[in-house]
């Protein structure tokens, strides 16, 4: 027998995600999904991009003719802070739902979880940072993305911005995630180029930075891996002339998964260097962490060649381990270049940024802790330097 056969399996927990319903046309069963849950009042929150869409008021119909009162909450704008968080709760409370509907992009189930949080358990949302913070039972909700990005639909964290900080918070509780997540893909045909690379790349950094993660188990990978393979075959093709509608139903799923793996493994510097960007800069996360993320893959290298190098197979690269995290990096670079993102802090404009402040910022960040190579803040600024 081999010594790796006789080798224990490692310990390891792993949690499901939400039912999903997969399929063109599935919003149309959002009612018949609710009335499952035995939901009779529902709140619906969806920004206001996805009203103008159409998208908002097709679920609304479909819950409606399910015999379930509805109201819409759309106070809230691309990073849901905790004010908004805060008066869409007022607004639950009067309503006084037993289903939430969160039909959007990240945003949507964002603020859909953040309020959930408030309405079922009090206090603050940043009472509920980090993860198993909730207090007690809370409601049943679905989730409806209509981007292929965030994963939010798989995940029970609520990001959300703290006002007094500026800072994104990640509020997570099993109980906060959705108990279903309806995956149709037509709702994403409304992107526009420039938010379906964003929400792309977004997916991309999920699954290479879960894949690598500290956190990580055979489970997760599982799906991180799954995840990875579907966005780097088709996204391409999305990116270059929005691709077929295979493309990005797989981009979708590949975003899901992604998501279940970010729920079970965490993410990693990437992240973390990419949140200081959005608060003092204003820079669209997608932006923040495709920028990032070829420089954290070239600092991981040396400690995760291997998985790199497994990444990289994937999509027909040979590489040995000690070579895998610049191929790596050097692939994803040409990704950023495909989806017309920006590849450096002068390009997006900051040409005198505060890289001690940055640094300083992105080392507290919960996420870096889980980066396969310990970053404190002298490696943090030396990866915000790496993209002035």
């Amino acid at each position: 027998m081999a010594a790796s056969a006789r080798q224990p399996l490692a310990e390891f927990e792993f949690r499901g995600g939400p039912r999903l319903v997969v399929g063109p046309g599935g919003l149309g069963r959002l009612g018949e999904l609710a009335n499952e849950l035995g939901a009779t009042r529902a709140l619906v929150t969806s920004d206001p991009g996805i009203v103008d869409a159409g998208h908002t008021a097709a679920g609304i119909a479909s819950l409606e003719q399910a015999g379930i009162t509805t109201f819409l909450f759309t106070g809230f704008g691309e990073n849901p802070t905790s004010t908004q968080i805060e008066a869409g709760t007022a607004v639950a409370r009067d309503f006084r739902p037993d289903l939430l509907v969160g039909l959007g992009g990240g945003s949507s189930m964002d603020c859909a979880k953040g309020i959930n949080f408030l309405l079922s358990c009090g206090g603050r949302m940043q009472d509920y940072k980090g993860r198993r913070t909730a207090r007690g039972p809370m409601l049943p909700s679905i989730g409806v993305p209509t981007t292929a990005g965030t994963g939010s639909e798989t995940q029970s964290f609520a990001l959300v911005t703290d006002v007094e900080t500026g800072m994104k918070m990640a509020c997570g509780d099993p109980r906060a995630a959705f108990r279903v997540a309806i995956l149709d893909v037509t709702l994403t045909l409304t992107q526009p180029p420039a938010l379906a690379a964003l929400t792309g790349i977004d997916a991309v950094s999920h699954a290479v930075e879960s894949h690598v993660s500290r956190a990580a188990t055979p489970a997760s990978r599982i799906f991180s891996r799954e995840a990875w393979r579907l966005l780097a075959r088709h996204l391409p093709a999305v990116l270059a002339d929005g691709g077929t509608i295979p493309d990005r139903a797989a981009v979708q799923l590949g975003a899901a998964w992604a998501g279940l793996a970010i729920e079970n493994a965490m993410l990693g510097a990437a992240h973390a260097l990419a949140n200081p960007l959005t608060a003092a800069h204003g820079v669209a996360h997608g932006q923040a962490v495709g920028l990032m993320l070829p420089h954290v893959v070239r600092f991981n290298g040396p400690t995760c060649g291997p998985l790199y190098a497994d990444l990289l197979a994937d999509v027909g690269i040979e590489a040995r381990p000690d070579a895998a995290g610049d191929r790596l990096a050097a692939w994803l670079a040409n990704l950023l270049g495909a989806s017309r993102l920006r590849a450096s802090l002068a390009a997006l404009g900051i040409a005198a940024p505060d890289v001690p402040a940055l640094a300083a910022a992105a080392s507290t960040q919960w996420t870096g802790g889980f980066n396969p190579r310990p970053v404190a803040v002298a490696e943090c600024a030396a990866l915000y330097e790496a993209v002035r």
